[in-house]
């Protein structure tokens, strides 16, 4: 038997976080899924579904001002640098709270794997899985087409809208959901950076890479646009006192025409991937409470 539930967590620089916990009745360890980008959350309620299925108790949570978590136009200053060291850090410790004793685990999907990578999914983890997250500087993404398109999106369309507007409509230009101006102008001055927020001084990014620990999965595809095997490689480099595993999916071994850079948290992969992630967690949770 499984229960969802929807609850408001405080965070400690102000406003709240919208989250929802999808729980089976005697939960073997829990689990916090931090979003990528302009993704509700509503978008990894399946995957959240299926590791309750199976005995993980999953959280997953809108950062403020995206999705439940508030309208981007009432939240204009919040960039990702808010995101990383305030809303997951909050979600985390709430989590931990709410399910003492289990192995907590983590996922980060794009920036949610930043989240991870830069030690903002709390301390004390049984395991984190990173998936397709990377090294977002533009210059790296392979075609030409794609690289014009996101450099247009991210350094004149979406400020210019976010100085008009209050926030950016991104859910009009094909990035997802509508954004905080903050955050989409954050995102572009870090995309022009050559190692990202690892060249931003004010992030301490390799310090607190090199602060986590614990096993480590980190997952992409071969089709990714974005977060190509390479730039995934760039990021887990920096995790230097983790145990990284990689593993990279193709569209022909997972039996699709293509995945992409959300496709390995879609429904259609729950037979060729899900159960190679869930194993993985599973073996970390039982190790964890040996």
């Amino acid at each position: 038997m499984r229960t969802n539930e929807t609850v408001r967590i405080p965070v400690a620089t102000g406003g709240a976080i919208t989250a929802t916990i999808f729980s089976p009745a005697s939960p073997e360890a829990v689990l916090v899924v931090h979003s990528a980008t302009a993704t509700p959350q509503g978008f990894y309620a399946s995957f959240a579904e299926y590791l309750a299925g199976n005995g993980i108790a999953t959280v997953t949570y809108d950062y403020r001002g995206t999705g439940l978590s508030g309208a981007p136009r009432d939240h204009r200053d919040l960039g990702m640098r808010d995101w990383i060291s305030a809303d997951a850090p909050a979600v985390a410790a709430w989590t931990a709270e709410r399910f003492p004793g289990l192995p907590r685990l983590a996922l980060g999907h794009s920036l949610g794997g930043h989240v991870i990578a830069l030690g903002a999914a709390g301390t004390g983890l049984a395991a984190s899985v990173i998936v397709a997250s990377h090294l977002a500087n533009l210059r790296t993404i392979p075609s030409r087409l794609e690289r014009a398109r996101v450099r247009l999106l991210l350094h004149v369309l979406g400020p210019a809208f976010g100085r008009l507007l209050g926030y950016v409509p991104a859910s009009k230009m094909g990035l997802g959901e509508d954004l905080p101006a903050a955050a989409m102008k954050q995102w572009g001055a870090w995309a022009r950076l050559e190692n990202y927020f690892f060249d931003d001084p004010s992030m301490r990014a390799r310090e607190r890479s090199a602060a986590v620990t614990g096993p480590v999965l980190a997952v992409g595809t071969s089709d990714d646009p974005w977060s190509t095997p390479p730039q995934m490689d760039a990021l887990t480099r920096h995790l230097t006192g983790a145990e990284v595993e990689r593993r990279t999916y193709t569209p022909a071994g997972a039996g699709v025409p293509a995945i992409g850079h959300h496709g390995l948290l879609r429904r259609s992969m729950r037979d060729a991937v899900w159960p190679e992630l869930l194993a993985w967690l599973h073996a970390h949770a039982a190790k964890a409470t040996r």
